[in-house]
């Protein structure tokens, strides 16, 4: 049976680390700082976990990841 296909936008926003968890990068993070607060633009630097239930899909779209 071949290979499936990964959707390229998947491989792009997603990474799964060590533990199996999907990763995903923080929205709201590009522009439009200067009316945020410093401690809302400190949490969004971080990467965020995907649920779970989105996971599934995901890791449906993308199962070389």
């Amino acid at each position: 049976m071949p290979k499936m296909k990964s959707h390229g936008g998947t491989k792009k926003r997603f990474k799964v680390t060590a533990t199996g968890k999907v990763i995903r990068g923080q929205a709201y993070r590009d522009h439009l700082h200067s009316h945020k607060k410093a401690s809302v633009k400190r949490s969004l630097r971080s990467d965020k976990v995907v649920c779970t239930s989105d996971a599934k899909g995901i890791r449906r779209q993308a199962p070389y990841l």
